[in-house]
């Protein structure tokens, strides 16, 4: 309790200025931890529901019944990421009835790779909303503390001058004073310094997760496409074996 005492008699009697400082670092440091609580629980939902959906979209017996269940998982950035890429294929499909050509499978495979790849990048930007703002106090913080620690040294040879004495225990409350801004800063970059670098390590895997799902998408929809073709030259085949 005595150290805390001092510590809060030390920020009361500090400089205007290292009081500000010291004020700016704590809102940092909240704000800051507020988005480490938050981002936390939606990185840890997200990773379940995704290992849940790509469970279920291994063992679906179609793509429609995968939509049935993705459109109730919004946690799920691969079920969003599907949602998207399945909506691009149904319009394909539309078009295609509606005009009466049929489109190269490559051309379906360029479009819904375009798709996949559009909704992964809309799914990462949205994980990394707000983390930057970790790695600006990680690298503003301590800079931010020096400054409150230097002015609050200034401020304590400029009273050492005026009542011209230079001992122990005129120079140390004030340097103290000074030295708690340090303190600060560092408190305040450190977990978000931490924070910010796991959260990247998860987004970087769950971007690797995202876009391999896309690739086991593709690669279904090339399956399907491959056996409409295979039917369609049946067909075909029968109708010029009748003529």
């Amino acid at each position: 309790m005595g150290n805390k005492a001092d510590i809060i008699s030390m920020v009361i009697g500090a400089d205007p200025v290292v009081q500000m400082v010291l004020v700016l670092l704590l809102l940092m440091s909240v704000l800051c931890w507020t988005i480490i609580l938050l981002k936390a629980r939606l990185f840890r939902k997200a990773s379940a529901a995704n290992d849940e959906f790509d469970c279920f979209f291994s063992e679906a017996a179609s793509l429609a019944q995968v939509e049935s269940r993705a459109r109730r998982m919004k946690n799920s950035p691969m079920a969003q990421v599907f949602l998207c890429a399945y909506a691009d294929y149904q319009n394909l499909q539309a078009d295609v009835k509606i005009d009466n050509v049929r489109l190269v499978r490559q051309a379906w495979m360029d479009v819904l790779t375009r798709s996949l790849e559009k909704a992964v990048k809309l799914e990462i930007q949205d994980m990394e909303t707000a983390i930057p703002l970790l790695a600006t106090t990680g690298n503003s913080a301590p800079f931010i503390g020096l400054f409150g620690t230097v002015w609050g040294i200034m401020s304590s040879f400029q009273n050492i001058g005026l009542q011209g004495s230079a001992s122990l225990a005129t120079v140390a409350p004030g340097i103290s004073e000074a030295l708690v801004a340090t303190a600060a800063g560092l408190a305040a970059a450190i977990p978000a310094v931490i924070a910010f670098n796991m959260f990247m390590s998860s987004i970087a895997s769950m971007e690797k997760d995202l876009n391999a799902f896309g690739v086991d998408f593709i690669n279904i929809v090339e399956r399907e496409l491959v056996k409409r073709e295979t039917v369609h030259r049946g067909s075909s085949g029968m109708m010029h074996g009748m003529r």
